[in-house]
């Protein structure tokens, strides 16, 4: 298998870098997708479950609102466990999967079009941090756009409206986004949630090392390594690092790299956000708040926005 330059540039800038850290859009190879697809059913994870339930609730009236017949994106659609909800609601001419994990992403396109056969599908495999040149299919189609997961807080928040304001780009004026974002809440709910009893986060994050081994003629001995997961109070965020455990020294792409025990390559970044957070960061991108619904415990927010257009002035 030939090396990503992308992977391979970023791992090796990122395990040379002061504060070690490698971005998280390298977790997910096929073993990667496959792997957070099981923490999205873990009894700890109450992210899915809660957007789950907030899309069975609401998608009618986002129906309504955005209209019937778009084209619907999603960006880094994983295996689309939600998407069908959207789609049985929204019925819309075409549906435009993207992801960074080619194999997966048509895997789950295939199962997808099983489910709508009449519906045309049109999978493109590629990194949404970067405007994407859309199917020429869907040029003349008004659009939805669908980032669901609280993805979104993956990113601190300078890089989060840089993607917003890709997203507006690569939709177009007028278009509509349906995204999930999770609200601040207990440490304790946020700890188990990303450092679950059964071990899949960990086997999740530990992965990044298998992956660099394969890739990138990696030597790193990953029992070396730990999964951990902390949160952090002052950028109101959960880390996901991989803390040495012991002195280690190895190579990436015959580079030579040498970790102290306690020595931690950050990962993971989960942010979490309240109310006005949630809308400041839309709305400093061009996005427009136009409903916002969240369950009981205000745990979780399902917002719709709308792309505005340009202003001269305040």
């Amino acid at each position: 298998m030939s090396a990503d330059p992308a992977f391979r540039a970023d791992v090796l800038a990122g395990l040379a870098a002061a504060i070690p850290a490698i971005p998280a859009r390298w977790l997910y190879d096929r073993r990667g997708s496959e792997l957070f697809e099981r923490i999205t059913k873990l009894p700890e994870y109450y992210p899915t479950r809660i957007e789950r339930s907030l899309i069975e609730r609401h998608c009618r009236q986002v129906a309504r609102i955005a209209g019937q017949g778009d084209a619907v994106v999603e960006f880094g659609s994983g295996s689309s466990t939600k998407t069908p909800i959207l789609l049985e609601a929204v019925d819309p001419a075409a549906y435009v999967p993207i992801d960074i994990s080619g194999a997966f992403l048509r895997d789950s396109a295939a199962a997808l079009q099983q489910r709508f056969p009449a519906l045309p599908i049109y999978p493109v495999e590629g990194d949404f941090m970067k405007p994407i040149a859309l199917p020429a299919e869907i040029a003349g189609m008004d659009k939805l756009g669908f980032f669901p997961g609280s993805t979104i807080g993956n990113m601190v928040p300078r890089t989060a409206v840089d993607l917003l304001r890709v997203m507006k780009e690569t939709l177009g004026a007028g278009a509509y986004l349906l995204i999930g974002m999770d609200r601040l809440k207990d440490v304790d709910v946020l700890i188990r949630a990303y450092d679950d009893a059964a071990g899949v986060t960990a086997e999740f994050n530990l992965n990044l090392l298998h992956r660099i081994n394969a890739e990138l003629n990696g030597t790193v001995p990953v029992d070396a390594f730990r999964h951990r997961a902390i949160w952090n109070d002052r950028a109101a965020r959960i880390e996901m690092h991989l803390e040495a455990v012991r002195d280690v020294e190895f190579t990436v792409d015959g580079q030579p790299f040498a970790f102290r025990a306690g020595d931690t390559i950050h990962t993971e970044n989960s942010h979490k956000y309240g109310l006005r957070d949630s809308r400041l960061l839309l709305r400093a991108a061009g996005w427009g708040v136009v409903e916002e619904w969240t369950d009981e415990a205000d745990q979780f927010a399902l917002i719709l926005a709308v792309a505005e257009a340009p202003r001269f002035a305040p």
